[in-house]
Protein backbone atom coordinates (compact mmCIF):
# COMPACT_ATOMS: atom_id res chain seq x y z
CA UNK A 1 0.00 0.00 0.00
CA UNK A 2 1.02 3.55 -0.34
CA UNK A 3 -0.01 6.25 1.79
CA UNK A 4 -1.42 9.69 0.27
CA UNK A 5 -0.53 12.19 2.66
CA UNK A 6 -1.31 15.77 3.30
CA UNK A 7 1.23 17.91 1.74
CA UNK A 8 3.78 19.24 4.85
CA UNK A 9 4.11 22.64 2.65
CA UNK A 10 0.49 23.10 3.73
CA UNK A 11 2.49 23.45 7.74
CA UNK A 12 0.79 26.21 9.23
CA UNK A 13 -2.13 26.47 7.73
CA UNK A 14 -5.36 24.49 8.66
CA UNK A 15 -6.83 22.59 5.80
CA UNK A 16 -9.99 20.55 5.40
CA UNK A 17 -10.81 18.12 2.77
CA UNK A 18 -13.54 19.69 -0.02
CA UNK A 19 -14.20 17.03 -2.15
CA UNK A 20 -12.81 13.28 -2.93
CA UNK A 21 -12.67 13.12 -6.85
CA UNK A 22 -11.77 9.23 -6.69
CA UNK A 23 -14.08 6.56 -4.75
CA UNK A 24 -12.68 3.47 -3.32
CA UNK A 25 -12.19 0.73 -5.87
CA UNK A 26 -11.29 3.67 -8.90
CA UNK A 27 -8.12 2.90 -10.59
CA UNK A 28 -5.94 5.92 -11.16
CA UNK A 29 -2.59 6.86 -12.81
CA UNK A 30 0.37 8.48 -10.77
CA UNK A 31 -0.59 12.40 -10.50
CA UNK A 32 -4.18 11.97 -11.46
CA UNK A 33 -5.40 14.24 -9.11
CA UNK A 34 -7.69 12.56 -6.16
CA UNK A 35 -9.19 15.48 -4.33
CA UNK A 36 -9.08 18.81 -3.33
CA UNK A 37 -7.66 20.66 0.21
CA UNK A 38 -9.18 24.12 0.79
CA UNK A 39 -7.89 26.31 3.36
CA UNK A 40 -8.68 29.74 4.43
CA UNK A 41 -6.02 31.13 1.27
CA UNK A 42 -5.91 28.67 -1.48
CA UNK A 43 -7.76 25.60 -2.83
CA UNK A 44 -4.92 22.92 -4.30
CA UNK A 45 -5.05 19.30 -5.33
CA UNK A 46 -3.80 16.44 -4.28
CA UNK A 47 -2.33 13.82 -7.04
CA UNK A 48 -1.81 10.42 -6.74
CA UNK A 49 1.65 9.36 -5.88
CA UNK A 50 1.52 6.20 -7.74
CA UNK A 51 -0.33 4.26 -9.89
CA UNK A 52 -2.99 1.61 -8.77
CA UNK A 53 -6.14 1.34 -7.39
CA UNK A 54 -7.96 3.35 -4.04
CA UNK A 55 -8.07 1.15 -1.59
CA UNK A 56 -9.00 3.38 1.55
CA UNK A 57 -10.04 6.76 2.12
CA UNK A 58 -9.18 7.81 5.45
CA UNK A 59 -10.08 11.47 5.33
CA UNK A 60 -13.77 12.52 4.53
CA UNK A 61 -14.98 15.47 2.69
CA UNK A 62 -15.18 18.61 5.21
CA UNK A 63 -13.43 16.71 7.72
CA UNK A 64 -9.61 18.69 8.85
CA UNK A 65 -6.46 17.54 7.55
CA UNK A 66 -2.89 18.31 9.54
CA UNK A 67 0.04 18.04 7.20
CA UNK A 68 1.44 14.84 7.18
CA UNK A 69 -1.37 12.92 7.87
CA UNK A 70 -2.67 9.88 5.83
CA UNK A 71 -5.37 10.91 3.38
CA UNK A 72 -5.96 7.86 1.66
CA UNK A 73 -3.98 4.51 0.79
CA UNK A 74 -3.25 3.73 -2.82
CA UNK A 75 -3.13 -0.56 -3.61
CA UNK A 76 0.05 -0.36 -6.18
CA UNK A 77 -0.54 -1.38 -9.51
CA UNK A 78 2.75 -3.70 -9.35
CA UNK A 79 1.59 -5.01 -5.93
CA UNK A 80 -1.39 -6.62 -7.17
CA UNK A 81 -1.48 -7.35 -10.48
CA UNK A 82 -4.95 -9.90 -9.79
CA UNK A 83 -7.07 -6.29 -9.68
CA UNK A 84 -5.91 -5.71 -13.01
CA UNK A 85 -7.55 -8.65 -14.53
CA UNK A 86 -10.58 -9.39 -11.83
CA UNK A 87 -14.27 -8.50 -13.13
CA UNK A 88 -16.28 -6.07 -12.08
CA UNK A 89 -18.31 -8.13 -9.55
CA UNK A 90 -14.76 -9.33 -7.81
CA UNK A 91 -13.51 -5.83 -7.16
CA UNK A 92 -17.13 -5.31 -5.34
CA UNK A 93 -16.47 -8.30 -2.70
CA UNK A 94 -13.27 -6.98 -1.68
CA UNK A 95 -13.38 -5.59 1.69
CA UNK A 96 -12.29 -2.51 0.57
CA UNK A 97 -15.59 -2.00 -1.52
CA UNK A 98 -17.67 -3.03 1.26
CA UNK A 99 -17.93 0.93 2.95
CA UNK A 100 -19.23 1.69 0.05
CA UNK A 101 -22.59 -0.47 0.79
CA UNK A 102 -22.88 0.32 4.10
CA UNK A 103 -25.27 3.47 5.60
CA UNK A 104 -22.64 5.09 7.84
CA UNK A 105 -25.27 8.35 7.77
CA UNK A 106 -24.88 7.74 12.00
CA UNK A 107 -21.22 7.35 12.09
CA UNK A 108 -19.54 10.34 13.22
CA UNK A 109 -15.75 10.81 12.64
CA UNK A 110 -13.71 12.73 15.65
CA UNK A 111 -14.11 15.37 14.19
CA UNK A 112 -17.71 15.71 13.93
CA UNK A 113 -18.22 14.43 17.64
CA UNK A 114 -15.76 17.40 18.68
CA UNK A 115 -17.83 19.48 16.70
CA UNK A 116 -21.33 17.99 17.79
CA UNK A 117 -20.27 18.60 21.47
CA UNK A 118 -19.16 22.24 21.35
CA UNK A 119 -21.54 23.12 19.48
CA UNK A 120 -24.89 20.81 20.95
CA UNK A 121 -26.55 20.40 17.51
CA UNK A 122 -28.68 17.84 17.35
CA UNK A 123 -27.03 15.59 14.88
CA UNK A 124 -30.53 13.59 13.87
CA UNK A 125 -31.79 17.17 12.41
CA UNK A 126 -29.03 17.31 10.08
CA UNK A 127 -28.81 15.38 6.84
CA UNK A 128 -25.04 14.43 6.36
CA UNK A 129 -23.21 15.62 3.00
CA UNK A 130 -20.49 13.28 3.05
CA UNK A 131 -20.12 9.81 1.44
CA UNK A 132 -23.05 7.26 2.35
CA UNK A 133 -24.66 10.13 4.12
CA UNK A 134 -22.28 10.62 6.82
CA UNK A 135 -22.04 13.90 8.43
CA UNK A 136 -19.10 16.22 7.98
CA UNK A 137 -17.62 18.99 10.34
CA UNK A 138 -18.66 21.60 7.81
CA UNK A 139 -22.25 20.23 7.95
CA UNK A 140 -22.16 20.81 11.77
CA UNK A 141 -20.54 23.85 11.67
CA UNK A 142 -23.24 25.05 9.41
CA UNK A 143 -25.76 24.22 11.39
CA UNK A 144 -24.12 25.76 14.34
CA UNK A 145 -24.14 29.39 12.47
CA UNK A 146 -27.92 28.61 11.61
CA UNK A 147 -28.64 28.17 15.16
CA UNK A 148 -26.72 31.89 16.16
CA UNK A 149 -28.75 33.23 13.87
CA UNK A 150 -32.05 31.94 15.23
CA UNK A 151 -33.99 34.01 18.34
CA UNK A 152 -34.34 32.14 21.43
CA UNK A 153 -37.47 30.28 21.50
CA UNK A 154 -40.00 33.18 23.36
CA UNK A 155 -43.78 32.57 24.63
CA UNK A 156 -44.62 35.03 22.04
CA UNK A 157 -47.84 35.73 20.81
CA UNK A 158 -47.75 33.84 17.43
CA UNK A 159 -48.31 36.89 14.42
CA UNK A 160 -51.13 36.47 12.06
CA UNK A 161 -50.02 35.20 8.44
CA UNK A 162 -48.86 37.18 6.46
CA UNK A 163 -46.12 37.28 3.27
CA UNK A 164 -43.17 35.33 3.67
CA UNK A 165 -39.63 36.89 2.98
CA UNK A 166 -38.43 35.98 -0.13
CA UNK A 167 -34.51 34.44 -0.78
CA UNK A 168 -32.35 31.87 -0.01
CA UNK A 169 -29.73 30.18 2.26
CA UNK A 170 -26.38 30.02 1.36
CA UNK A 171 -23.69 27.48 3.52
CA UNK A 172 -20.59 28.47 4.44
CA UNK A 173 -18.07 27.22 2.41
CA UNK A 174 -14.84 26.15 4.36
CA UNK A 175 -12.84 29.64 2.77
CA UNK A 176 -15.39 31.33 5.26
CA UNK A 177 -15.68 29.21 7.59
CA UNK A 178 -11.37 29.29 8.22
CA UNK A 179 -11.43 33.51 7.66
CA UNK A 180 -14.60 33.58 10.75
CA UNK A 181 -12.03 31.36 13.33
CA UNK A 182 -8.34 33.69 11.98
CA UNK A 183 -10.84 36.95 12.24
CA UNK A 184 -11.68 35.76 16.33
CA UNK A 185 -8.61 34.26 17.01
CA UNK A 186 -6.45 37.71 16.31
CA UNK A 187 -8.94 40.38 17.75
CA UNK A 188 -9.42 37.56 21.06
CA UNK A 189 -5.33 36.98 21.52
CA UNK A 190 -4.49 40.27 20.36
CA UNK A 191 -4.82 43.80 22.22
CA UNK A 192 -5.32 46.10 19.16
CA UNK A 193 -4.78 49.38 19.10
CA UNK A 194 -4.84 52.17 15.37
CA UNK A 195 -3.17 55.10 14.72
CA UNK A 196 -4.43 56.81 11.65
CA UNK A 197 -2.37 59.64 9.43
CA UNK A 198 -3.11 61.34 6.25
CA UNK A 199 -0.49 61.08 3.11
CA UNK A 200 -0.25 63.71 0.50
CA UNK A 201 0.37 61.99 -3.07
CA UNK A 202 1.38 64.94 -4.79
CA UNK A 203 4.66 63.48 -5.27
CA UNK A 204 3.62 59.93 -6.28
CA UNK A 205 1.46 60.88 -8.67
CA UNK A 206 3.99 63.25 -10.12
CA UNK A 207 6.13 60.49 -10.76
CA UNK A 208 3.71 58.01 -11.63
CA UNK A 209 2.67 60.17 -14.49
CA UNK A 210 5.98 60.74 -15.82
CA UNK A 211 7.41 56.93 -15.42
CA UNK A 212 4.05 54.59 -16.12
CA UNK A 213 4.19 54.82 -19.93
CA UNK A 214 7.64 53.40 -20.11
CA UNK A 215 6.43 50.54 -17.77
CA UNK A 216 3.48 50.06 -19.80
CA UNK A 217 6.27 49.54 -22.61
CA UNK A 218 7.36 46.70 -20.73
CA UNK A 219 4.37 45.39 -19.69
CA UNK A 220 4.10 46.08 -15.91
CA UNK A 221 1.20 48.68 -14.71
CA UNK A 222 2.37 51.04 -12.41
CA UNK A 223 -0.56 51.24 -9.65
CA UNK A 224 0.12 53.34 -6.44
CA UNK A 225 -0.09 50.13 -4.49
CA UNK A 226 3.73 49.37 -5.74
CA UNK A 227 5.11 53.21 -4.17
CA UNK A 228 2.66 51.95 -1.03
CA UNK A 229 4.78 48.11 -0.81
CA UNK A 230 7.96 49.93 -1.38
CA UNK A 231 7.11 53.11 1.16
CA UNK A 232 6.46 50.63 4.02
CA UNK A 233 9.54 48.58 3.47
CA UNK A 234 11.90 51.71 3.49
CA UNK A 235 9.26 52.75 6.96
CA UNK A 236 10.82 49.57 8.54
CA UNK A 237 13.71 50.90 8.79
CA UNK A 238 13.38 53.59 11.40
CA UNK A 239 11.05 51.03 13.35
CA UNK A 240 12.02 47.34 12.59
CA UNK A 241 9.82 46.30 15.52
CA UNK A 242 6.89 46.42 12.94
CA UNK A 243 8.49 43.82 10.90
CA UNK A 244 8.37 41.20 13.40
CA UNK A 245 7.12 38.22 14.96
CA UNK A 246 5.88 37.69 19.05
CA UNK A 247 6.62 34.26 20.53
CA UNK A 248 5.63 33.83 24.23
CA UNK A 249 9.36 35.02 25.37
CA UNK A 250 10.84 36.73 22.83
CA UNK A 251 10.24 39.21 19.98
CA UNK A 252 11.76 37.68 16.48
CA UNK A 253 12.19 41.02 14.08
CA UNK A 254 13.46 40.00 10.91
CA UNK A 255 15.89 41.39 8.27
CA UNK A 256 13.21 40.20 5.39
CA UNK A 257 10.83 42.58 4.30
CA UNK A 258 7.68 39.86 3.23
CA UNK A 259 4.43 41.90 2.68
CA UNK A 260 1.10 40.33 2.45
CA UNK A 261 -1.06 42.28 0.17
CA UNK A 262 -4.63 41.90 0.98
CA UNK A 263 -6.61 40.57 -2.14
CA UNK A 264 -10.37 40.36 -2.62
CA UNK A 265 -11.93 37.40 -4.43
CA UNK A 266 -15.34 38.75 -4.60
CA UNK A 267 -17.67 36.99 -2.92
CA UNK A 268 -15.28 33.87 -2.15
CA UNK A 269 -13.87 36.19 0.18
CA UNK A 270 -9.99 36.88 -0.02
CA UNK A 271 -6.46 35.67 -0.04
CA UNK A 272 -2.71 37.60 0.73
CA UNK A 273 -0.19 36.09 -1.75
CA UNK A 274 3.34 37.42 0.11
CA UNK A 275 6.09 39.44 -2.43
CA UNK A 276 9.20 38.30 -0.59
CA UNK A 277 12.53 40.93 0.00
CA UNK A 278 11.00 43.91 -0.76
CA UNK A 279 13.81 45.89 1.07
CA UNK A 280 16.19 44.44 -2.52
CA UNK A 281 13.16 45.38 -5.09
CA UNK A 282 13.14 48.36 -7.25
CA UNK A 283 9.98 50.38 -8.14
CA UNK A 284 10.30 48.32 -11.26
CA UNK A 285 10.88 44.87 -8.91
CA UNK A 286 7.77 45.42 -6.79
CA UNK A 287 5.76 46.40 -9.55
CA UNK A 288 6.26 43.06 -11.52
CA UNK A 289 5.71 40.73 -8.82
CA UNK A 290 2.61 42.85 -7.63
CA UNK A 291 0.99 42.30 -11.04
CA UNK A 292 1.98 38.72 -10.85
CA UNK A 293 0.64 37.44 -7.84
CA UNK A 294 -2.84 39.72 -7.78
CA UNK A 295 -3.32 38.32 -11.61
CA UNK A 296 -2.48 34.59 -10.48
CA UNK A 297 -4.92 34.90 -7.43
CA UNK A 298 -7.40 36.56 -9.46
CA UNK A 299 -6.89 33.32 -11.88
CA UNK A 300 -7.33 30.88 -8.54
CA UNK A 301 -3.76 29.95 -9.07
CA UNK A 302 -1.87 30.75 -5.96
CA UNK A 303 0.16 28.17 -4.21
CA UNK A 304 0.46 27.70 -0.84
CA UNK A 305 4.14 28.63 -1.00
CA UNK A 306 2.76 31.97 -2.49
CA UNK A 307 1.54 33.08 1.15
CA UNK A 308 4.27 31.47 3.35
CA UNK A 309 6.43 33.78 5.20
CA UNK A 310 4.79 36.70 5.30
CA UNK A 311 6.01 39.48 7.56
CA UNK A 312 3.68 42.21 7.15
CA UNK A 313 0.13 42.81 5.90
CA UNK A 314 -0.73 45.90 3.75
CA UNK A 315 -4.70 46.17 2.98
CA UNK A 316 -5.19 48.97 0.26
CA UNK A 317 -9.12 48.68 1.29
CA UNK A 318 -9.07 52.24 -0.69
CA UNK A 319 -9.24 50.70 -4.50
CA UNK A 320 -12.91 49.57 -3.68
CA UNK A 321 -13.61 53.05 -2.63
CA UNK A 322 -13.19 53.26 1.03
CA UNK A 323 -11.87 56.36 3.01
CA UNK A 324 -10.85 54.82 6.35
CA UNK A 325 -11.87 51.09 7.50
CA UNK A 326 -8.58 50.72 9.55
CA UNK A 327 -8.48 46.91 9.58
CA UNK A 328 -8.23 45.57 12.64
CA UNK A 329 -7.37 42.24 12.40
CA UNK A 330 -3.78 41.18 12.37
CA UNK A 331 -2.55 38.01 10.20
CA UNK A 332 -1.06 36.39 13.54
CA UNK A 333 1.35 36.02 14.14
CA UNK A 334 2.58 39.06 12.89
CA UNK A 335 2.60 42.21 14.52
CA UNK A 336 0.99 45.16 12.39
CA UNK A 337 -1.26 45.87 9.42
CA UNK A 338 -1.62 48.48 6.78
CA UNK A 339 -4.88 50.10 5.75
CA UNK A 340 -5.04 52.58 3.18
CA UNK A 341 -7.89 54.36 2.22
CA UNK A 342 -9.37 56.38 -1.32
CA UNK A 343 -7.51 58.90 -2.91
CA UNK A 344 -9.09 61.26 -3.17
CA UNK A 345 -8.79 65.09 -3.96
CA UNK A 346 -8.82 67.38 -0.76
CA UNK A 347 -8.50 71.15 0.66
CA UNK A 348 -5.72 71.46 2.48
CA UNK A 349 -3.75 74.32 4.38
CA UNK A 350 0.20 74.39 2.97
CA UNK A 351 2.73 77.15 4.25
CA UNK A 352 4.11 79.01 1.50
CA UNK A 353 6.71 81.64 2.05
CA UNK A 354 5.15 81.97 5.25
CA UNK A 355 1.60 82.20 4.57
CA UNK A 356 -0.80 80.06 4.88
CA UNK A 357 -2.91 78.71 1.38
CA UNK A 358 -5.42 77.01 0.76
CA UNK A 359 -4.50 73.93 -2.31
CA UNK A 360 -6.28 71.01 -3.51
CA UNK A 361 -4.12 68.25 -2.88
CA UNK A 362 -4.53 64.29 -4.03
CA UNK A 363 -4.88 63.12 -0.06
CA UNK A 364 -5.46 59.56 1.51
CA UNK A 365 -5.89 58.00 5.02
CA UNK A 366 -3.18 55.71 6.11
CA UNK A 367 -3.48 53.60 9.43
CA UNK A 368 -1.37 51.07 11.38
CA UNK A 369 -3.07 48.75 13.45
CA UNK A 370 -0.64 47.06 15.68
CA UNK A 371 -0.51 44.29 18.46
CA UNK A 372 -0.06 46.29 21.67
CA UNK A 373 1.89 43.33 23.34
CA UNK A 374 4.73 44.41 20.59
CA UNK A 375 4.62 47.83 19.99
CA UNK A 376 3.45 51.08 21.62
CA UNK A 377 1.76 54.24 20.27
CA UNK A 378 5.43 56.35 20.05
CA UNK A 379 6.64 53.32 17.87
CA UNK A 380 3.41 53.33 15.88
CA UNK A 381 3.34 57.08 15.14
CA UNK A 382 7.20 56.74 14.55
CA UNK A 383 6.32 54.48 11.85
CA UNK A 384 3.57 56.15 10.11
CA UNK A 385 5.60 59.37 10.26
CA UNK A 386 8.69 57.58 8.64
CA UNK A 387 5.95 55.99 6.07
CA UNK A 388 4.41 59.02 5.38
CA UNK A 389 7.61 60.99 4.81
CA UNK A 390 8.80 57.98 2.43
CA UNK A 391 5.34 58.88 0.41
CA UNK A 392 5.55 62.81 0.37
CA UNK A 393 9.20 62.93 -0.42
CA UNK A 394 9.52 60.46 -3.46
CA UNK A 395 11.87 61.46 -5.59
CA UNK A 396 13.46 58.35 -7.11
Amino acid sequence: MVDVLVPLEQEGTEAVVSSWLRRIGDLVQENDPLLELETDKVSVEVPAPTSGRVAEILIEAGQKAVPGSVLARIEAADAAPAHDTAAPDAAEDTPAVQPARRDMSSWHSPAVRKALAETGVDPQALQGSGRDGRLTRADVDAAAARLQDEPPAAPVPVPAAGPQLAGRSVAHDAMRLAIARNMLKSVTEAPQVTAVFEADFSAIMAHRNRHKAAFAADGIPLSYTAYIVLAAARAMRSVPQVNSRRHPDRLEIFDQVNIGIGTALGDKGLVVPVIRDVQDLSLRGVAARLQDVTQRARDNRLTPADMRDGTFTISNHGVSGSLLAAPIIINQPQSAILGVGKLEKRVVVREVGGIDTIQIRPMAYVSLTIDHRVLDGHQTNGWLTAFVAALEGWQD
